[in-house]
């Protein structure tokens, strides 16, 4: 095996460890999926005991690690951010310091980091080396990409200093181009509109994005002239007297309040066309931005294929409107582009320092194995599991559990699908999912209140054929982590009658021949499969067609609201009780609803699990 190095992110949100060897990572997850805390942000050691026990090494075999942000660079922008909105800061910076200048405190992460690996006694800890922030963003979206080279463009909340960067990769080697600093971000002022429109930051950004189409941009312009000035260029100014995270611990005050007419949504509270039109504002501004950059980015490199990551390129509407643009001839996301990428990202700067290669450049695909980076269950191990706990199930041939699932989603059943590998990143790509039928218009609905239990406005994606896709979807590009939001093609598009529906009315409407996962603008966030990546899903899909001429499966996370994607047969098995799915094909074994016993728990398990 190559020299080894574990890359770590920790503490702040979506911990996780990666562990790559040369220029390939070997495992990757994040903590949240062992601990069953969502975005848990403690250090990752059961993520971290994974990829040692995965690749079957200790830290003998490491020859380093490498943490994703450099703590002091960042305790000198604390610093100076209190400094700056000074007097008012005072309360913030009083409770904030102490966690800070302790012997022990986050200005030395990195000696934590140490003490915590010690902690694991599997072996002398090797050097640990830190990594900027946005360095290790970057690493992570240009290395194990497909591109010789390419452009790199890292837009998020904050890391160190940066907010935006922009990189030329090349080969084994990446160069910063140029930078946006704090207080200036995109990631931030999308985080400050899910604030104030009611949900978490750092969790509620994709609900925004889903809420965007049900509303108008009508506060679109006021957000250009008031809050954010886009040169163009895309870079950007923010205007701070409307933002209080300088302040304190929320995002926005009686400035925005004011700005628009009224106060902050309350969490839970209903929606209304004011929010609907402020998640399609923002949104509008926020690919405004993302376009321009990238038409710099394309500028300033010369590059026909760009690479993205950080928070910000999770916002898959943003991405396919850079690719729809045809700024760039191909556009690849990292995956895991949030800070639990970092950890790779991390991994990947200091490998690639030490002489790696990009050996997967000669294969045509990037280097990610699907993201199937995650734990596995072989047989035995499920097995040991369903019969220690007297659980009734069937044990099939792989033909025949694929056949049986198919089957059973032919008939409007809901399947949990839990195979091979876990995903790495925040999406479930056919190893830990919900699977239904996209042809019945109350799959919908019933997969967001009955499964989920969340909010009915959610969208749900659809997986396709990668060989299907053309006909199903607008796309430009295979998108196989699910990165990519597309229009629904017209040959699968029903017409729609006028009406003077709006807000949530509007999921009431059947826009195409697929409604379980058309959007309430026509669009969908595609996944496309192929047989090479993950071929059992892939699989899978081909029986759907075969019975139902439809190439197409509806694709969720294998997880209840607020609850982090399963990891184990344990986690499967409770999340698969604890909802109306219909049938659990895990591994070699298939589950019936109707066979198992009655269900019950000491306490109510939505009491313990948070609202995302």
């Amino acid at each position: 095996m190559s020299e080894l190095v574990l890359g770590i992110s920790a503490f702040y949100h979506d911990s996780a460890a990666a562990l790559v060897s040369g220029g390939v990572p070997v495992a990757a997850a994040q903590e949240e999926r062992f601990s069953r805390k969502r975005h848990d942000s403690s250090f990752p050691t059961q993520a971290v005991e994974y990829c040692l026990d995965e690749a079957g090494v200790s830290f003998a075999d490491i020859s380093a690690v490498a943490y994703y942000e450099d703590p002091r660079l960042k305790f000198r922008r604390v610093l100076a951010t209190f400094a700056g909105a000074a007097p008012t800061a005072f309360p913030s910076f009083r409770d904030t310091l102490p966690s800070w200048v302790s012997g022990k405190g986050k200005r030395h992460t990195d000696q934590t980091v140490r003490r915590e690996l010690q902690a694991l006694d599997r072996g002398r800890v090797p050097q640990v080396l830190v990594r900027r922030h946005h360095e290790s963003h970057a690493a992570s979206a240009f290395f194990p990409s497909p591109y010789e080279s390419a452009a790199v463009l890292c837009v998020d909340g904050v890391g160190e200093w940066a907010t935006t960067t922009l990189w030329h990769g090349r080969g084994t080697d990446l160069k910063a181009v140029a930078e946006l600093r704090f207080p200036h971000s995109l990631g931030m002022l999308y985080s400050a509109f899910t604030y104030f429109c009611g949900f978490k930051v750092d969790s509620g950004e994709y609900k925004l994005m889903g809420l965007a189409p049900y509303g108008k941009p009508r506060y679109a312009d006021l957000i250009r002239d008031t809050l954010i000035d886009i040169k163009p260029d895309g870079t950007f100014r923010l205007d701070m007297r409307y933002f209080d995270y300088l302040r304190g611990q929320v995002m926005t005050g009686k400035g925005f309040e004011k700005l628009f007419k009224g106060p902050r949504r309350t969490p839970e509270g209903k929606l209304t066309e004011r929010e609907f039109d402020l998640a399609a504002s923002v949104q509008e501004v926020t690919e405004e931005v993302m376009l321009r950059l990238a038409r710099t980015a394309r500028d300033r490199t010369g590059e026909s294929t760009l690479c993205l990551a950080g928070g910000v390129a999770l916002n898959c509407v943003a991405n396919g409107k850079i690719i729809d643009a045809s700024i760039f001839d191909e556009v690849w996301v990292q995956p895991a582009a949030g800070d639990a990428g970092g950890a790779l990202g991390a991994a990947y700067a200091v490998t690639m320092e030490r002489g790696a290669s990009r050996d997967h450049l000669g294969s045509g695909h990037d280097a990610m194995s699907g993201s199937l980076l995650g734990p596995a269950f072989d047989d035995d191990e499920i097995a040991a599991y369903l019969e220690a706990n007297s659980i009734p199930h069937r044990r099939l041939d792989g033909g025949e559990l694929v056949e049986q699932a198919a089957a059973a989603l032919a008939e409007s059943k809901i399947v949990g699908w839990f195979q091979g590998r876990m995903e790495f990143g925040p999406r479930a790509l056919g190893a830990r999912s919900i699977l239904g039928d996209p042809r019945d218009p109350a799959m919908q609905s019933a997969m967001n209140l009955k499964i989920k239990f969340r909010e009915s406005f959610r969208p749900f994606a659809p997986a396709v054929l990668a060989e299907d896709a053309k006909d199903y979807f607008d796309l430009r590009q295979e998108s196989p982590y699910m990165l990519v939001v597309a229009q629904v093609a017209a040959a699968q598009q029903r017409e729609v009658a006028e009406s003077d529906a709006t807000g949530l009315d509007l999921l009431r409407v059947q826009r195409s021949t697929i409604p379980a996962v058309t959007h309430v603008d026509s669009s969908a966030r595609v996944q496309t499969v192929d047989g090479r990546s993950n071929p059992e899903y892939h699989r899978l899909l081909t029986a759907f067609k075969a019975r139902t001429g439809c190439p197409v499966l509806v694709n969720t996370s294998f997880n209840v609201r607020g609850e982090p994607i399963v990891k184990s047969p344990h986690d499967a098995y409770t999340c698969f009780m604890r909802t109306d799915i219909d049938m659990l094909a895990i591994g070699s074994f298939l589950l019936d609803k109707s066979e198992q016993p009655v269900w019950s728990e000491e306490s109510d398990w939505r009491e313990e699990i948070p609202l995302d």
